[in-house]
C-alpha cells in the first residue's frame, strides 16, 4: 500500500518481499551510524522468514523521495497491561544523512501515529541512544516524553541461552 503525505515528493509505502535487500541495507546504515555495524547479524533469509513469513513479527514501511527509497521505519505491536490495549513500538526509523532535514523522519512519525490511533493502540513509543542529541531534542519537539525512570534489560547470545536452559 502507498500512503500519500504532506510532501509532495515523499511517499510512504508498506515495504514488501522483494524490499528485503533494501530492508537490511537500511539497518546496516543505520547501525554505521550508532556505531554498532558489528553487531548486525540480520540475514536477507531471516529478515524475509520475519517480515512476510507465516508469523509475522514486525512491519516496514519505506519512505521514498521522489521515486527513490531514503528512509525506513521497523515496528511491531506490544502490549500494555495497564492501558488493556496494544501499543506499537518503533524498533528503528532511519533517513538517510543526505534527505535529513526535509521532514521525512516526521512524516513516518506522523503516520505511524496514524496507524495506531487506526489500530486502536493505547501509545507509540521507542528508545534512543542517549548520545543522540539532534534525535532526542527532536522527539521532544514532537511532544513524546523520555522514559527516565524506566532501565531498558536486555538478554542476548549466552545470556539468552542461560535463562532459557534453566
Amino acid at each position: 500500500m502507498r500512503y500519500p503525505t504532506d510532501l509532495p515528493s515523499l511517499i510512504i509505502r508498506d515495504a514488501e518481499e522483494h524490499d528485503v535487500p533494501l530492508v537490511l541495507s537500511f539497518i546496516r546504515e543505520l547501525a554505521v551510524y550508532e556505531k554498532m555495524l558489528d553487531d548486525v547479524v540480520a540475514t536477507e533469509d531471516g529478515l524475509k522468514a520475519h517480515l512476510f513469513g507465516e508469523r509475522r513479527a514486525a512491519e516496514v514501511l519505506i519512505g521514498e523521495w521522489e521515486g527513490a527509497p531514503v528512509a525506513f521505519a521497523l515496528f511491531f505491536h506490544n502490549f500494555s497491561t495497564f492501558l488493556g490495549r496494544p501499543g506499537i513500538y518503533l524498533e528503528d526509523l532511519y533517513v538517510k544523512p543526505e534527505m535529513r532535514g526535509k521532514g521525512i523522519g516526521k512524516a513516518l512519525l506522523v503516520h505511524l501515529a496514524r496507524t495506531a490511533k487506526e489500530r486502536g493502540c493505547g501509545r507509540f513509543e521507542w528508545s534512543v541512544l542517549d548520545w543522540n542529541e539532534s534525535a532526542i531534542t527532536f522527539y521532544r519537539s514532537i511532544g513524546a516524553t523520555p522514559m527516565d525512570e524506566w532501565k531498558l534489560f536486555r538478554l542476548v547470545g549466552e545470556a539468552l541461552d542461560r535463562l532459557a536452559g534453566m
